[in-house]
């Protein structure tokens, strides 16, 4: 039944120059699954294959969007490595304000993910309750973060401790997952109850969401029961999520992190070569051994 308001408006921002990824058609059909929910991409790799409606790229070259993010800033931002833009995720709502303006939530976060149903995990409820929606539980996300589009919220990096110092360096400073996340949550090492209690004094932090949504395998967080016994096989089911290791529980992503390299990548592309349109398919699995045909086995749903 309707509850009669307008779903709050999320628009992805991300910035990435070189090369467009190979699994960029297995990106892609997680956005087009979500079509109430855009992305904004940054690049110099030119136009998208079947790119959906609700994926704009901006072509720009990288010294120029490096010369833009040094006005927008007041600093000298000319790294050497485009890697450094992971340091510029907290700003990115700042930065591109104007992009931004008619949204209620704007995000950062990476392409090395498949997205399954995101409004069924950040639904309407969810997103009235807090201001910040982190995918993790002891730290932000920095490769899926939600923000509530007010200029008290893109001005927040603002805090991060010395952050035109360590935004202007060449190397790369972790400034997502470190520096940004310490306005919400500090003594992340002390015992968790303790740690909780200390954090709940913090208002940043009572106004953020931190809940781990178990969406990279193989990675530093147990799973689900706690154990390091992590799905194997990831399944894709027209914009739905699942795995062989939780039944029937949905996920609003999977980030593959861990997987990702040659290996993987020739592993896909003999598949690839085999099932050219695999990604347009109503389904299919990923898993350490690449993008394939879906293929059910007993007990996996």
């Amino acid at each position: 039944m309707s509850t009669g308001r307008t779903m709050p408006s999320l628009c992805f921002v991300i910035p990435y120059f070189g090369r467009w990824p190979f699994w960029m058609p297995f990106f892609l059909a997680g956005c087009r699954a979500n079509p109430t929910v855009d992305w904004l991409l940054f690049s110099d790799c030119g136009p998208l294959q079947d790119c959906p409606s609700n994926v704009r790229v901006i072509e720009t070259s990288y010294a120029a969007y490096c010369d833009r993010v040094s006005a927008r800033l007041g600093i000298d931002f000319h790294p050497s490595n485009p890697y450094k833009l992971c340091d510029l995720k907290p700003a990115l709502g700042y930065i591109h304000e104007a992009e931004l303006a008619t949204y209620d939530f704007w995000a950062f976060g990476d392409l090395d993910l498949v997205f399954g149903d995101l409004r069924a995990y950040f639904h309407e409820e969810r997103l009235a309750g807090k201001d910040v929606f982190s995918t993790h539980e002891r730290r932000i996300s920095g490769h899926c973060c939600l923000l509530r589009n007010t200029q008290e919220l893109r001005e927040l990096f603002l805090q991060m401790k010395d952050w035109r110092i360590r935004l202007a360096m060449d190397r790369h400073e972790g400034l997502d997952e470190g520096a940004f996340s310490r306005i919400f949550i500090r003594r992340k090492n002390w015992p968790r109850p303790l740690a909780r209690l200390f954090w709940r004094l913090n208002p940043w932090y009572r106004r953020a969401e931190f809940i781990e949504a178990y969406s990279t395998p193989d990675a530093k967080v147990p799973w689900v029961d706690g154990s390091r016994n992590f799905p194997a096989r990831w399944f894709w089911r027209d914009g739905v999520l699942t795995n062989d290791r939780d039944g029937g529980r949905t996920f609003p992503y999977v980030h593959f992190l861990v997987w990702k390299g040659l290996a993987w990548k020739q592993l896909s592309e003999s598949v690839f070569a085999t099932y050219p349109s695999l990604a347009r398919e109503p389904a299919w699995q990923v898993s350490a051994q690449g993008f394939e045909p879906l293929v059910t086995r007993a007990g996996e749903t």
